[in-house]
């Protein structure tokens, strides 16, 4: 079925229109994005494809470059859309995080990572450098590793905090396996770099660990 095949009051266009993004399904709202399909397969069905593919829109917003050429049907066009609509939510998250102290809105900070460390094939490991009132600085990723590992120094961490004045930090990295859990080996790396960063009179907030579409608070956790 096509967006024309509909009646008038159904396309996704006219009832987001009409009566609000919210009143869209999932595939509703991504076929209002992609526009088309391709020969033998309709709109709907490509965003039904890429919805499953993807385990939904957490999966597909934390999707690769390389991982979108892998569906079919997603050409050069649909492609630069999908990544566009990514990169306008991260910095829209970015600038939220800027504008309120991050710890405000928890969940905003780990929505923040997830969009930009989920979906990546290696490990990578970030800090967030907030200042005296917790916003934002910037994000910066420090290290990046093997699929199961990553060397971090903290003499490198302490040193960029010092560089930019930073007064706390959120620590990230992610699970290439896609599980959100920390280990134990994670939660031994956060003390480390919670001793080494006091030092400094700098502040370990949390530590972040994103999988696929999600994240995990140490700090939650009762694991700083």
């Amino acid at each position: 079925m096509t967006m024309k095949d509909l009646p008038a009051d159904q396309r996704p266009r006219e009832k987001l229109l009409a009566r609000g993004a919210s009143a869209l399904a999932d595939g509703e709202l991504l076929a209002l994005l992609l526009r088309t399909g391709y020969k033998g397969h309709g709109v709907f069905a490509l965003a039904a494809d890429v919805l499953a593919d993807c385990k939904g829109f957490a999966g597909l917003l934390a999707a690769t470059p390389d991982r979108l050429k892998t569906i079919k049907g997603l050409g050069p066009a649909k492609r630069a859309e999908l990544l566009a609509v990514m990169e306008m939510a991260r910095r829209a998250l970015a600038q939220q995080l800027k504008e309120a102290p991050a710890f405000d809105s928890p969940q905003r900070v780990k929505d923040y990572l997830a969009l930009q460390l989920g979906g990546r094939s290696h490990e990578v490991f970030a800090v967030l450098f907030l200042d005296a009132q917790h916003r934002l600085l910037c994000l910066e990723e420090m290290f990046r590793g093997t699929l199961n590992q990553t060397s971090v120094y903290p003499r490198e961490v302490v040193k960029r905090a010092l560089a930019l004045n930073a007064a706390a930090v959120v620590l990230a990295h992610n699970h290439p396996s896609g599980v959100a859990e920390p280990s134990r080996a994670d939660e031994f790396l956060t003390q480390t770099l919670k001793s080494a960063l006091q030092l400094v009179d700098v502040r370990v907030l949390d530590h972040v660990v994103v999988g696929t579409g999600q994240a995990v608070s140490m700090a939650e956790r009762g694991l700083l």
